[in-house]
């Protein structure tokens, strides 16, 4: 495999509060969430890494892990440590409760990588933040952020150069945006489609 100078991370950190349980270990089609994402995600970079504060409860899963630099601060602190553990320049974020994620779209996204500070999709007006790509450029600005108390993810996003993925790019790999699709609750669990 071609080296591709990339690190992928997993963020594990959310307190699963709508679900009642760990959203990372919840059965989809079988299996838990977190091992569809890694599965997603493997070999798409030089580096895999899982940011999680409860590493005891993830060591099966044999990836390095780390936990947060600033504990509870929700995303944005997941992905600052994510960036500032990573060993390369570049770092693709995903949620771990994303089961759809879509490898030519993700490909595609790290085709873009030295184009600006953050690759992110955009679908319907919204960027997610939590589906991008985030260089090293970034941590100046997300961590005064995190030291002002500001945890919005895009925040930072007017320091630093962006570059949008929009709809009609992403249409090209993924008709209806399923890889965005994130499982929160039992609900979200009960509308989850059989399996292809």
């Amino acid at each position: 495999m071609v080296s591709n100078g990339l690190t992928v991370a997993i963020l594990a950190g959310g307190k699963s509060s709508r679900m009642g349980r760990d959203k990372s270990f919840v059965p989809v089609y079988g299996r838990p969430m977190i091992e569809h994402v890694r599965e997603r995600v493997a070999g798409l970079g030089d580096e895999l890494v899982l940011i999680t504060n409860r590493p005891d409860a993830y060591a099966h899963l044999g990836l390095p892990m780390f936990g947060d630099v600033y504990p509870e601060c929700g995303s944005l602190g997941g992905i600052f440590t994510a960036v500032s553990v990573a060993r390369f320049s570049h770092t693709l974020v995903v949620a771990c409760d994303m089961p759809w994620l879509n490898r030519p779209l993700l490909s595609y996204m790290i085709s873009l990588r030295e184009t600006a500070d953050v690759i992110v999709p955009r679908w319907d007006k919204y960027p997610e933040p939590l589906h991008a790509i985030y260089s090293k450029h970034c941590l100046p600005a997300i961590e005064a952020k995190l030291k002002a108390g500001q945890l919005k993810i895009t925040g930072f996003f007017g320091q630093v150069r962006v570059r949008f993925v929009e709809r009609e790019e992403i249409m090209q790999f993924d008709e209806n945006g399923r890889s965005f699709a994130n499982i929160n609750s039992p609900d979200d669990l009960n509308a989850i489609s059989p399996a292809p």
